[in-house]
């Protein structure tokens, strides 16, 4: 019985169909588009005459891709026929250069000797090469906990998605913000730990492409603000300087960006906008509280830390001691004076207790000293307070004192006895 593809498919529609277990898989079984696929037919019986093949849902004529008479390999290309299908004298179909459009079901219909049909279906999945997807945000630098964060995996492909952050698989904390889909990640609120690149990635079963990372900073702080004296942490606290002796303090702040600084001494603003400040040669004018005030220029948000620079005890006591301890006759003796205030107004001596008949000397803020009613023409000052006498007599020994009065006004009296050997 000879058969032309005409007269096959309309006498196909009047043969009753037999049960079979026909089933079509592709080879490969996971192709990728441009592939060259076969869709191999499984489980046929008997001698056939012909095939059709169809890539659509039902056997209707407008899915026709081809019929093919097994006798002579004459093959019909149908409405659906693309110019890649070539039928296989086995009941295979050839598809070159597969396309996504490739995607679907596709029934083999056989008829046999008998003019009986048989009729199996396959699905062919047809994979794309995966174009590098793009993310896209509604911003890259957010504030903590104000702002919220979108971002966007932008692909033409409907492929799965998935996300990075800093390389490695998305936390799930911030993964429960995806969409359906995936595509989308809402943070409300956003955090400081979710700084960082972002990432995401397409995928099917034969092609993986991950995006280039974009880079989210989130802006926070300034959060625990303190003053720090040789790495140590001095806020709320007292610090005591020796005398004359220098001192760096350092205000350091959890914060995103760099904070802006400002110092201030006892409420006065100084002018310095370091994170850090120099208080060089310790004296009373310099005690107070020191403040470090931070400000953040995105968040807008400040913060501030105070210590209380002290002289310490021993910085303030002054000392007289005499240079030699035992001067004789005839010699010269200073009264060394130790520990005096580097904020030295003015100093005065007195032979005696400290009034103005006894005055032997004082010195002026211009340095130069004049002499008192006591003066005998032997005494000389010194810058440092101390004070010098020359060619000693036995009268000169007894009580001398010193009187020093501050830029702050601070007055402070101190005596010394002077002892004077006589010549043997």
């Amino acid at each position: 019985m000879a058969l032309t593809g005409c007269s096959w498919l309309v006498l196909s529609a009047a043969f009753l169909s037999v049960g079979a277990e026909i089933s079509i898989t592709p080879e490969p079984a996971q192709p990728a588009e441009g592939d060259n696929v076969t869709l191999t037919v499984h489980g046929l019986l008997g001698e056939p005459l012909a095939y059709n093949w169809y890539a659509g849902p039902t056997l209707n004529v407008i899915y026709l891709v081809a019929s093919y008479i097994v006798s002579t390999g004459d093959e019909t290309p149908g409405p659906a026929h693309t110019g890649r299908e070539a039928v296989r004298p086995d009941g295979g179909l050839d598809i070159w250069g597969i396309l996504p459009r490739h995607s679907g079901t596709y029934i083999l219909q056989t008829l046999n000797r008998q003019l009986q049909t048989e009729v199996g279906y396959g699905y062919l999945q047809v994979y794309e090469i995966l174009a590098q997807p793009v993310v896209m945000a509604n911003d890259t630098a957010l504030v903590e906990r104000r702002d919220t964060l979108r971002l966007m995996c932008s692909s033409p492909s409907p492929a799965e998605v998935r996300w990075f952050f800093n390389g490695e698989a998305l936390p799930i904390a911030v993964r429960l913000g995806q969409s359906p889909d995936g595509r989308v990640l809402t943070r409300h609120g956003v955090r400081r730990e979710e700084a960082g690149a972002y990432q995401c990635e397409v995928w099917n079963p034969v092609s993986v492409s991950r995006s280039e990372p974009i880079n989210l900073t989130v802006y926070f702080g300034p959060e625990r603000v303190a003053i720090l004296q040789d790495s140590t942490t001095r806020t709320g606290c007292t610090i005591k300087l020796d005398f004359n002796m220098s001192l760096t303090l350092w205000c350091v702040s959890q914060s995103c960006p760099e904070p802006e600084y400002v110092w201030a001494f006892n409420g006065r603003a100084l002018k310095n906008g370091r994170d850090h400040l120099n208080i060089s040669s310790m004296t009373a004018a310099q005690e107070g509280t020191y403040t470090c005030i931070v400000k953040n220029p995105k968040t807008l948000l400040s913060g501030s830390a105070s210590v209380v620079v002290k002289l310490s005890a021993a910085a303030v006591a002054m000392t007289i001691v005499p240079v030699p301890t035992k001067p004789k006759e005839g010699q010269d003796v200073t009264l060394t004076v130790q520990g005096y205030p580097k904020d030295l107004l003015v100093y005065a001596w007195y032979r005696g207790p400290a009034s103005e008949p006894n005055r032997l000397l004082s010195q002026l803020p211009s340095g130069n000293w004049i002499a008192g009613p006591a003066h005998t023409g032997r005494e000389v000052g010194f810058a440092n307070c101390s004070l010098l006498v020359q060619k000693l007599n036995l009268t000169d020994a007894g009580r001398y004192t010193l009187k020093t009065v501050t830029l702050q006004g601070k007055t402070e009296t101190l005596e010394v006895e002077l002892q004077v050997a006589p010549l043997e």
